[in-house]
């Protein structure tokens, strides 16, 4: 937290309020995007097999295997998408100070508009105009925030981002295979995997929910809907394809 940030919630202390926000959000976000694939596509794919041969070996290499590759899969478009967000904060903020450099009327009637906005008169307007023309810093600090909406992202996003989703997606495909090391039979560990796994989905459906403000009952009942409806078309399909075969 910021020594800004400190200062607020001291003073929403010392006033008896207190404002509940989510920190970490990104991180969050990370966890729900990894873990929501982790726990639904290997399920399917186990169920899947488990429709098509009876061996859980078979059943746990593909499955280690998918795991792998979709962790893989996962974190480099996590980093990729991390790495799209810190480019184009880094382009948008070379733009702003070109701007503040050839056009400054222009940015300054910028700046006019968004104080407009908040309420203040006109002589105040000017006065905040002045004030914060006379940094350039600060200056296109408040244009990247308030005129686009951009946060200074984190340098080492991606790669957090990377690691974030690809360990959480590992975590949740190791859940509906884990049964699987414990039987012998494909269809029996399905049984099993389908419990534990659906009752991993409806809760974090409805943590997922709680976090991004949904209904958590709804949430999690859609969450674990998902992810049965997936498991049950892949078996489906490879019971037809079995039958079709022979």
């Amino acid at each position: 937290m910021s020594p800004d940030n400190a200062e607020l919630q001291a003073a929403h202390a010392a006033n008896g309020h207190t404002e509940e926000h989510v920190f970490g959000a990104e991180t969050v976000r990370d966890i729900v995007i990894g873990m929501s694939d982790g726990l639904t596509v290997p399920f399917a794919l186990a169920a899947g097999l488990s429709g098509a041969i009876s061996s859980t070996n078979l059943i746990i290499i593909a499955g280690l295997a998918e795991i792998a590759a979709g962790s893989i899969a996962m974190g480099l478009g996590g980093y990729l998408a991390g790495k799209t967000e810190v480019d184009h904060y880094y382009s948008e903020l070379k733009r702003e100070y070109e701007e503040v450099e050839t056009v400054p009327e222009i940015e300054k009637q910028e700046l006019i508009t968004f104080f407009s906005s908040l309420g203040l008169s006109s002589d105040v307007q000017q006065q905040a105009v002045e004030e914060v023309s006379r940094d350039k810093d600060k200056w296109v600090e408040l244009m990247m925030k308030y005129e686009l909406g951009l946060e200074k992202p984190d340098p080492k996003r991606a790669r957090k981002s990377a690691f974030n989703i690809g360990l959480s997606y590992i975590v949740g495909g190791l859940i509906p295979l884990s049964p699987y090391f414990f039987v012998s039979n494909g269809i029996e560990g399905l049984k099993i995997s389908a419990i534990i796994t659906l009752v991993c989905l409806f809760i974090f459906g409805y943590l997922k929910s709680k976090f991004t403000g949904v209904n958590p009952w709804s949430g999690a009942f859609r969450v674990m809907m998902i992810g049965a409806i997936a498991a049950g078309c892949a078996f489906g399909i490879a019971r037809l394809i079995e039958h079709g075969h022979y």
